[in-house]
């Protein structure tokens, strides 16, 4: 007889069939229970410690998910699911991880009764082609540039989380800053990037009601001379660059032979020469603040302090972007290559502030700043990092509804009605799919009732209340066909016993 061929090593095991379906069902429900408390108004944050031994506080659920070390992978691809929707959404990172598992707690049912996965995954999908037709239906259209209606949405975000607390705060400063980075593209369109735009800078200390977005930006630098150059300048004409002020040094090892002691003076003078001529090309320009992504040599500084020019060198690129955007000058990568419109002149103001222990440079009063930052107060690093994921997620929202000004009910509301239209529409199923898609619209019912139980009120009694309540014209529809059917059989019956 032929030997068996071994593919996998000997260490590995290898499982297959329902033993991996269950395992999978269970690890995504396990993964579920554990923020299923931090969803809704009612909800509790969870205390964990970080890699670096710091302390999360916090009730989002793509926060406490990433926290976690898993070996599974059915695990994984359910954190992976909160991270996506964090990206693309911003916010409902607990209800899509608990949707997903309640999901896959009905499927359990189906795979004991020897479905095949394909017929149940053929099920969901039309499951979900209806909802989403039925969200459009029951779909608001909001006027975005109603702020009351606006601060209304993004507050309802926000009163699920810590910072709901605080009022309309938080809500005020996400609308602030969606709004001033806005880009019109065209024919109804409009672009948000909050990622790229949007600075938030974290410093402790003061009030959370100090906290404001900048109209313009502001970074972590001081000038490079602070006794020579000055700190505060009204309607500066700023020059952003992306090269070094400084002698180009060699790539490798450089060794230069003098041979006369005269030579070593030539050498220093054609360095200073190259520099000078650097600066003149900035200065004929006549700015007042130089920034640099790279280098500023000492002898660049002096030129530019003597031209009564402010220098500061070693900008991120993504704040060098930002600078760019809010005063409307253009990154220059070689000085000869400088031109009057790179000059940016849109800011009202540059001044370096010391806050704390730190000094801050601040580029503000921006003519139309397409680019800003919030500047967030507090009195530690744990509630300024919760109150930066509160305000991320409001930021998305607002983003959301300046693209799609669309609004579905809160509060397990949609839900509900997507799991009692997709009960009634199981009924014109056909074959083997009509159960799996029924047991998808009683998974929809996961959303209120985990609201419900994290609220502390009675179930069963919450939910049958809630139930009896949602009514539409096709349940009226098919109590007057099954009239009709039951007039019509009545009738023929009486007929056919008159016969």
């Amino acid at each position: 007889m032929q030997a068996p061929v071994l593919v996998l090593k000997d260490s590995l095991n290898r499982e297959s069939g329902n033993k991996v379906h269950y395992g999978n069902i269970q690890a995504s429900k396990a993964v579920a229970d554990i923020i299923r408390t931090t969803l809704g108004p009612r909800s509790m944050l969870k205390m964990l410690l970080d890699a670096a031994g710091g302390i999360v506080v916090t009730n989002d659920g793509n926060a406490i998910l990433r926290e976690l070390d898993l070996a599974h992978p059915a695990a994984k691809s359910m954190i992976e699911l909160s991270r996506t929707q964090d990206e693309e959404v911003g916010d409902g990172t607990t209800s899509v991880i608990v949707l997903a598992g309640e999901m896959l707690h009905v499927a359990e049912a189906f795979i004991d009764k020897k479905y095949h996965p394909t017929v149940i995954c053929q099920a969901y999908n039309k499951a979900l082609e209806d909802a989403i037709s039925v969200l459009d239906k029951i779909a608001m259209t909001v006027d975005v540039k109603d702020r009351a209606t606006m601060l209304g949405l993004v507050k309802s975000c926000i009163g699920t989380k810590f910072t709901g607390q605080f009022g309309d705060l938080i809500a005020d400063l996400a609308i602030n800053a969606t709004t001033t980075v806005g880009v019109d593209l065209g024919q109804g369109l409009r672009e948000v990037d909050i990622k790229k735009y949007i600075k938030v800078e974290k410093v402790p200390g003061g009030q959370l009601e100090d906290s404001k977005v900048l109209k313009g930006v502001m970074f972590n630098k001081d000038v490079v001379a602070p006794g020579k150059m000055r700190r505060k300048i009204l309607n500066p004409r700023i020059i952003l660059l992306d090269c070094p002020l400084e002698y180009k040094k060699g790539e490798n090892q450089t060794n230069a032979e003098l041979l006369r002691e005269e030579d070593w003076s030539v050498l220093l003078k054609m360095e200073e020469e190259y520099i000078e001529n650097l600066c003149m090309q900035i200065l004929k320009f006549k700015p007042d603040l130089v920034i640099t992504e790279k280098g500023l040599s000492d002898l660049a500084c002096h030129y530019f302090s003597k031209a009564g020019v402010s220098a500061i060198r070693r900008l991120r690129k993504t704040d060098n972007n930002r600078i760019a955007k809010a005063c409307g000058a253009v990154i220059v990568n070689r000085p000869d290559e400088l031109q009057e419109s790179d000059v940016g002149t849109g800011a009202g103001l540059f001044e370096v502030k010391k806050i704390g222990d730190e000094f801050f440079a601040f580029v503000v009063d921006c003519k139309d700043p397409k680019a800003c930052t919030v500047l967030l107060r507090g009195a530690s690093k744990d509630l300024l990092n919760e109150v930066e994921r509160n305000l991320q997620d409001a930021m998305s929202v607002a983003r959301n509804i300046i693209k799609n000004p669309k609004l579905v009910p809160g509060g397990g509301a949609t839900e509900l009605t997507v799991s009692a239209m997709l009960k009634q529409r199981s009924s014109s199923i056909e074959g083997i799919e009509k159960w799996p898609y029924e047991a998808a619209a009683i998974g929809f019912e996961a959303i209120p009732r985990t609201l419900a139980q994290n609220c502390g009120v009675n179930v069963i009694r919450t939910m049958t209340a809630l139930q009896g309540k949602v009514k539409y014209p096709f349940f009226y529809l098919l109590s007057v066909q099954y009239l009709l059917l039951s007039i019509i059989t009545s009738f023929i019956y009486y007929v056919a016993r008159k016969w």
